[in-house]
């Protein structure tokens, strides 16, 4: 019965993180759909479409989805999207900011209210939390883009603001709307970056140190990710070693 039950977790392990991987797939492809509609289906031509595919294919989108999406957008029976931000306060006060695609604003609301009820969370007014954050481009290098000095060299450069780098690799800053241009200024010294998206960068992230508290905002950050409608949820906190550990 051990082995069975060994087994038995493991595929419902594996159950999970194919279904994590499938939604994940589905908010990619709607994202590519909603740039390449609004814009050229041309991604060279379309540089919100060219991050998209870009970050498509950073999480390993396979090509025929991402090619079917841009296709959807050309057609007449695409759906259309809304584009809202929910912001409000999570466990102990953590601030979250909530991106959404939806084609139902009502439903979504309704959830999204109803997900931070139950945390003992808050949904606030369109600019409660976003203050907390900067709204900015980063672009992901790999460390073996080259050691932090030629990084930072190659960064500001191409015009970024700021870079960040440890033993991971190498995060670089810039204002939002010279996402497009950076990332194509550094492909020219660096290659080709990991990841090339607009995120919202907390300006004073709080710790958490305490586990309770850390559970309760994992929970509800796992379940917002798990709406369709909701594509990215940020949150200004930072885990403390100790309770990364424990979770």
């Amino acid at each position: 019965m051990a082995g069975h039950s060994k087994w038995a977790n493991i595929q419902h392990r594996k159950g999970r993180q194919d279904a994590i991987r499938s939604k994940l797939f589905s908010k990619l492809a709607k994202e590519i759909t909603v740039a390449a509609k609004m814009g050229d289906p041309d991604p060279e031509k379309n540089p919100r479409l060219r991050l998209a595919v870009k970050e498509a294919k950073s999480n390993s989108v396979p090509k025929d989805v991402i090619d079917r999406a841009i296709k959807k957008s050309m057609g007449g029976d695409a759906e259309n999207y809304d584009e809202i931000r929910y912001e409000g306060y999570g466990p102990n006060g953590i601030a979250l900011v909530v991106e959404a695609m939806t084609d139902n604003r009502n439903r979504t609301a309704s959830n999204v209210r109803s997900y931070f009820t139950k945390s003992g969370g808050d949904l606030g007014q369109t600019g409660s939390v976003s203050f907390m954050f900067d709204r900015v481009g980063e672009i992901k290098y790999g460390p073996d883009a080259g050691d932090a000095d030629t990084v930072m060299l190659a960064a500001i450069e191409a015009g970024a603001d700021d870079v960040e780098s440890d033993e991971e690799g190498h995060w670089i800053y810039c204002a939002d709307t010279a996402l497009n241009e950076v990332s194509t200024a550094l492909e020219a010294t660096l290659g080709e970056s990991e990841t090339a998206k607009l995120i919202w960068k907390p300006q004073a992230p709080t710790e958490v140190t305490d586990l309770e508290t850390a559970q309760k905002l994992m929970k509800l950050i796992d379940t917002l990710e798990d709406d369709d409608d909701v594509q990215n949820v940020t949150g200004n906190f930072d885990l403390s070693d100790e309770v990364a550990a424990q979770l």
